[in-house]
């Protein structure tokens, strides 16, 4: 499903050269739940966000169901990413003002998908996370944990291929962590693929395979 090869991401801040990604080559199947771990600032979310097509690689290919992403527009990865992926970030950026339920819906809005269909997905999704009574509610009225599954709804809501979860356990308890592993693991078990980044080797373990990232490279495949 995903085939990376000589990924490689700089940055130039103040003149000074950073090299966040380096040489990365990597190959994911379908259904395939994979762990990146290593050290803070070694290149696990960068990675991700390459996935994700939210960052661009200073060089390297990246091919997803062998499409050639990169030799795509800017319109077509706006698209593919709305379509195909789902990603669940460690600060769940979720926004204020709307709802719970608009905070969801919003993946399916950018589909166009159609307001009776939207309503019955978000509705679904909410209530498999146990959010069926939160609908209402505002992001700034629930706890930690209740934010993070909302983010997982989201990133679920679309029924996406490819799931990329960054720290989705950092900012929990251990028992709102393993909630949302335990969440990931029963959709891995549909055929979702995941690629999931923790510091938690425990979490790491509950993957088919991790990987370790160290200086913006991959030093550990499993």
């Amino acid at each position: 499903m995903i085939k990376l090869t000589s990924i490689g991401k700089q940055y130039v801040r103040n003149k000074v050269e950073k090299v966040a990604l380096d040489d990365i080559n990597l190959q994911v199947q379908r259904g395939e739940f994979v762990a990146i771990t290593g050290p803070s600032g070694c290149g696990k979310s960068t990675l991700l966000n390459v996935l994700g097509m939210m960052d661009m690689p200073t060089s390297g290919q990246y091919l997803l169901d062998n499409l050639d992403v990169y030799a795509r527009s800017e319109k077509q990865l706006v698209e593919l990413r709305n379509r195909d992926i789902g990603f669940i970030f460690q600060n769940f950026n979720l926004l204020e003002s709307p709802s719970v339920f608009e905070n969801v819906e919003l993946p399916l809005v950018y589909r166009k998908t159609p307001k009776a269909e939207r309503h019955a997905r978000v509705t679904e999704v909410l209530e498999r996370l146990g959010l069926g009574e939160c609908g209402d509610l505002h992001p700034t009225e629930l706890s930690g944990g209740e934010q993070q599954r909302v983010a997982v709804a989201r990133a679920l809501v679309g029924d996406p291929k490819l799931i990329l979860a960054d720290e989705p356990t950092g900012n929990l308890d251990s028992k709102a962590g393993d909630k949302v592993l335990s969440l990931l693991k029963s959709l891995h078990e549909r055929g979702a693929t995941i690629l999931m980044v923790t510091h938690s080797s425990e979490y790491a373990s509950r993957a088919d395979r991790a990987i370790t990232m160290l200086d913006g490279r991959i030093v550990r495949p499993a």
